[in-house]
């Protein structure tokens, strides 16, 4: 099957720029906020939106982005491949009272997402939860909407998106679609 490429370094790199932006605005600076991602491709999505907050707000903690595995509270642990579960890290001072931002690299059916909301209950009582992503590409399971999209990507159930990050996949980042009719 083809892959097209839909999204390449420079676009990644403007999306997240942009995303860093509209939570810097969305949470009026970086106090209080605390950046969390879903591993794998959200928790290096997550350091570098962290990364480019800092550069943007000097003020910003040193310590913003940490991870949430969210393995144990899928509902979907019996039906789908044997899965390792990542540590959770969280930034000095936790999430209570917080703002937190869940970064994740496709949102697709909301499963994930809901998974997240049940993990981080476990870890205090945030202020506020606001989810980013990389792709939103519908098909929702559950009402969930995420507050800051890098790119909105309509797409079959028959086709894949595929996210590639250096840090992860080695190569040049990129955004493929492959499948569909055809």
């Amino acid at each position: 099957m083809m892959a097209r490429t839909v999204l390449n370094h420079a676009d990644i790199s403007r999306a997240l720029t942009r995303i860093a932006h509209e939570i810097l605005e969305s949470n009026r600076g970086a106090t209080d906020l605390v950046i969390l991602g879903i591993p794998t491709r959200g928790t290096v999505l997550a350091r570098r939106i962290a990364e480019l907050i800092q550069r943007i707000e000097p003020s910003a903690p040193v310590q913003l982005a940490g991870s949430l595995d969210v393995t144990m509270y899928r509902d979907d642990l019996s039906r789908s491949r044997i899965r390792m579960p990542s540590p959770t890290e969280l930034p000095p001072g936790g999430i209570d009272g917080k703002t937190v931002v869940l970064v994740d690299d496709v949102l697709y059916s909301g499963r994930t997402i809901r998974s997240a909301f049940d993990a981080l209950s476990d870890l205090g009582r945030a202020r506020a939860v606001r989810l980013a992503v990389l792709v939103d590409r519908g098909h929702r399971d559950f009402p969930i909407r995420a507050d800051f999209v890098g790119k909105n990507l309509p797409s079959a159930a028959s086709e894949r998106i595929n996210v590639r990050l250096t840090e992860v996949d080695g190569g040049d980042d990129h955004v493929t679609i492959e499948g569909g009719a055809e």
